[in-house]
């Protein structure tokens, strides 16, 4: 899409503070456009991250708030009977989606892509923390806060872009790409795609506009993706996983002190091991996140022993497993999980680094329709918890449909072999918690809603009063 944008046109995007319109943003005003925007949220780092860069925000959808726009930005989050959204359309602005924007910003540039069901955001802020230690200043926008960054977005002057392609709604296909990584496809996004098969499909169209120069960095562990691979005319694809049969396999693996250590085997042509590699994050999911990093980097011409010093230092993500309170072997972790596969990767990160302890879930289920269409799924996936704590479905604008979340909790104790204990709300939560938190418990919050929100201002609460619990 070919977009001619004059630098004194005022750009509005409505639902500023989301992760992915915040990042647009960002890079807009560093590119030196007039920015603004609004969303119905009083508060969030985003937010925060958007006002010091002094940018306008409105905290309500208003018609007014547009008055002065040229442009105006929207995500397929963004409903048509929006008042700004159809202010817009009578005033016969120019309208941009969300995608279509990054595609323009990113046009002249070469470009990393990255997608997959799960595991995106930290490969996207892997392989961006390794482009810039080296030098290569790189653009980016990424799905989630990169701690090192504290953003989640940065304009580079530099020749590559990386970028996080969300498939949700199929505007990954927007991209040009150089380099393509896809981790994993999975069972989600089905009200956007209605089967399993339409999913895939998109994923090999995503493969195939990499070009034959480029490379295809993808996860062999995937059977979704074998078959991919199977059918594809191209010959420009590097594979990676635990897969005998993969380019890069992870080996030797060491789960310590909140960390893992690896090798990392590689049967290309020439054959050979990076040894010792430490890897600042846990989880197994997290090697396979961090090889494929490792593969982008290499191909880049990045050394070795570039790659291991920022993996060894990288201080992660925001909501990937980020610690929120810690006091002796009292632990308190966020997390984005919102998905079985995700939860029972988690939950087996934590498993191996603290297997003396108890682990504790807070999981707050996140729409109705992913819970329904997930459900079996969501009742096994914690075999590696010792106790769930149930919160209420957040429903993430969906209409509120009847769930009986005690018959679910019932299911996950007979499926998953465990406790369950349902809470009604964050008050409820944190008296549980008050009376239950003992100092060998790991507790992880997991979900995509007000979760985070809710665990954070609890352990702000045990950081202001360390004897409360």
């Amino acid at each position: 899409m070919e977009l001619n944008i004059n630098k004194k046109d005022k750009i509005h995007l409505i639902g500023i503070g989301g992760i992915g319109m915040s990042g647009i943003a960002l890079i807009l005003k560093k590119m030196g456009y007039e920015v603004q925007g609004s969303d119905i949220s009083k508060k969030s780092k985003n937010l925060d991250s958007l006002k010091k860069n002094r940018i306008k925000i409105f905290s309500n959808h208003k018609s007014q708030n547009i008055k002065d726009a040229k442009i105006v930005v929207i995500s397929t989050a963004i409903n048509k009977s929006n008042s700004e959204f159809q202010a817009a359309l009578k005033k016969k602005l120019l309208i941009i989606r969300r995608a279509d924007m990054l595609a323009h910003i990113i046009s002249l540039k070469k470009n990393i892509v990255i997608s997959g069901s799960h595991g995106k955001t930290t490969i996207t802020s892997l392989v961006s923390t390794i482009l810039k230690d080296a030098n290569f200043k790189p653009t980016i926008v990424n799905g989630g806060i990169i701690n090192s960054l504290k953003s989640n977005a940065r304009l580079g002057d530099g020749d590559w872009s990386v970028i996080e392609a969300d498939e949700s709604d199929g505007s990954f296909l927007k991209f040009n790409n150089t380099i393509a990584v896809v981790s994993n496809i999975d069972h989600e996004h089905m009200d956007y795609y209605k089967n399993f098969n339409n999913l895939t499909k998109q994923f090999g169209l995503f493969l195939d506009k990499t070009p034959l120069f480029g490379k295809n960095v993808v996860c062999l562990d995937d059977p979704s993706i074998i078959k991919l691979i199977k059918k594809s005319t191209k010959q420009n694809f590097l594979t990676y996983g635990f897969n005998s049969k993969a380019d890069f396999i992870p080996t030797n693996l060491v789960h310590k002190n909140m960390k893992i250590y690896f090798d990392l085997k590689v049967n290309l042509k020439k054959k050979f091991t990076i040894k010792n590699i430490a890897l600042n994050l846990m989880g197994q999911h997290n090697v396979l996140n961090a090889t494929a990093a490792i593969i982008v980097s290499i191909t880049l011409g990045i050394s070795a022993k570039k790659i291991k010093k920022t993996l060894e230092n990288f201080l992660g993500v925001q909501r990937r497993l980020t610690k929120v309170y810690q006091k002796k072997n009292r632990i308190i972790f966020d997390d984005y999980a919102h998905h079985p596969t995700e939860i029972a990767a988690v939950l087996n990160a934590c498993k191996k680094n603290f297997n003396k302890n108890k682990i504790i879930s807070v999981f707050q289920p996140h729409r109705f329709s992913r819970v329904q269409s997930l459900y079996n799924e969501f009742t096994n996936c914690f075999v590696d918890s010792d106790l769930v704590v149930l919160c209420p479905v957040y429903a993430a604008g969906e209409k509120n449909i009847s769930f009986d979340l005690e018959k679910f909790g019932k299911k996950i104790v007979k499926k998953s072999k465990t406790e369950v204990i349902i809470v009604k709300d964050e008050k409820n939560l944190d008296i549980f918690l008050q009376k239950n938190h003992s100092n060998k418990d790991v507790v992880i919050a997991m979900g995509a809603g007000s979760i985070s929100q809710w665990i954070r201002s609890i352990s702000k609460n045990l950081e202001n009063a360390k004897n409360k619990y």
